[in-house]
């Protein structure tokens, strides 16, 4: 079945489009915003006769030109429309109420990796909590979880919220944005006129687990370059908590489990299968080698862990990313004991003060001292997670639109 998308399900109804005529109406976009035959939103809209009056982009810029992370994005004007193009990833992260009053209908149409810390995730809770102050109405055109519905990850702690995690949602989360919003509004208590464009014929389970076969890929973020890096980031990610490079510099960033010029990946391949081999399952692991020419290690030649998530090694629901990540930290602990892994509290991740930036992205540090620790087993962190991994899944299961 041909699988379409929120923006094209709203282009193609007559009914929807004449909801918003008369209206003004932003748009929350980056380069992944496409039409099925690639045009990008804006465009479609604007030529469909939608009054868009702004347009807002989010971390790494409408245009996606931002490469590195945590690099800041500046208002601009259009300069084919003449509309503002507002940053939510530069002076502010939350919509002021001066964005807030330039549309009356806002127009969410991101691509998420199903992760809690792809920032988009974070963007889209601030856009509903401004819209509820401001008296204005988000739809949020809703698009496929890539990674699918399988659930990972231990919930944020209250107390440890940020940009990369706002609320106690686990670290893989299984849902499309769409879905999110709606279980913001519940867990927040949240009074806004929301509404999800649904997508069509999009099956979590079917071919491509939850990426259609059908749909062209493109970057959502300039780091974000495939399906694999997207089912992979649930774990790789956690590498930018960590001084071994996670590939930025690379052709393939955020699909290695890491590089560093002094660490044997053979070895720690062999640690990983020894530890915990169960936790290898559902993808392949190569050697490999690389020479960052920016970010970590630039220049030097790495040793790293390739993850496939990918082709006839991938099994969906035996691949557990944040558990490969886990151990692979988990064994280069146990072969380099006085490893100086965790980059320290003077890094700034997403501008966060005297917290570790592994235990800003974990929502806490308990993975963090799992690996840490000598005498922790893998069903240490096994019990940590499911508990939380079963109470999500229970929680939302009456937000699910799919």
């Amino acid at each position: 079945m041909t699988v379409m998308f929120g923006i094209d399900r709203l282009l193609a109804d007559p009914d929807l489009l004449a909801e918003l005529k008369g209206k003004r109406v932003a748009l929350v976009a980056h380069p992944a915003s496409v039409t099925a035959d690639l045009t990008h939103s804006l465009d479609a809209l604007i030529a469909a006769g939608v009054n868009i009056t702004s347009a807002f982009g989010p971390q790494h810029g409408l245009k996606g030109d931002k490469q590195d992370n945590m690099v800041e994005t500046q208002d601009e004007v259009d300069a084919h429309y003449g509309i503002p193009i507002f940053s939510l990833y530069g002076e502010v992260r939350r919509p002021t109420p001066a964005m807030m009053d330039s549309a009356d209908v806002f127009l969410f149409d991101l691509q998420d990796l199903g992760c809690r810390i792809y920032t988009f995730v974070t963007t889209l809770l601030y856009l509903l909590e401004e819209a509820e102050k401001a008296g204005k109405a988000v739809w949020v055109l809703d698009r496929p979880n890539p990674a699918g519905r399988p659930v990972e990850g231990s919930l944020l702690i209250p107390g440890h919220e940020s940009f990369v995690g706002a609320a106690p949602v686990p670290h893989r989360h299984g849902l499309t944005l769409g879905e999110m919003g709606h279980w913001f509004i519940q867990h927040f208590d949240l009074e806004v006129e929301y509404r999800v464009v649904a997508m069509q014929g999009w099956e979590p389970d079917g071919p491509g687990y939850g990426w259609p076969e059908s749909r062209i890929w493109i970057n959502p973020s300039p780091n974000a370059a495939s399906v694999n890096m997207a089912r992979a980031y649930a774990g790789t990610v956690m590498i930018e908590g960590a001084t071994v490079s996670e590939g930025r510099g690379t052709t393939r960033p955020l699909e290695v489990l890491f590089g560093a010029p002094d660490i044997d990946a053979k070895a720690v391949l062999a640690e990983m299968q020894s530890f915990a081999p169960e936790w290898l399952a559902g993808c392949i692991l190569r050697e490999c080698w690389f020479e960052a020419t920016f970010h970590k290690h630039a220049g030097k030649l790495s040793n790293a862990l390739m993850v496939h998530a990918e082709g006839p090694h991938y099994t969906h629901h035996a691949f557990k990313p944040w558990r490969l990540q886990a151990l692979a930290f988990k064994a280069i602990r146990n072969l380099y004991p006085d490893y100086p892994l965790w980059r320290g509290k003077e890094f700034k991740y997403e501008y966060t003060d005297d917290v570790l930036a592994i235990d800003v992205i974990n929502g806490g540090p308990a993975l963090r001292e799992w690996v840490d620790n000598p005498t922790r087993t893998p069903h240490d962190l096994d019990a940590l997670a499911a508990n939380d991994e079963a109470a999500w899944v229970a929680a939302v299961k009456e937000v699910l639109l799919y």
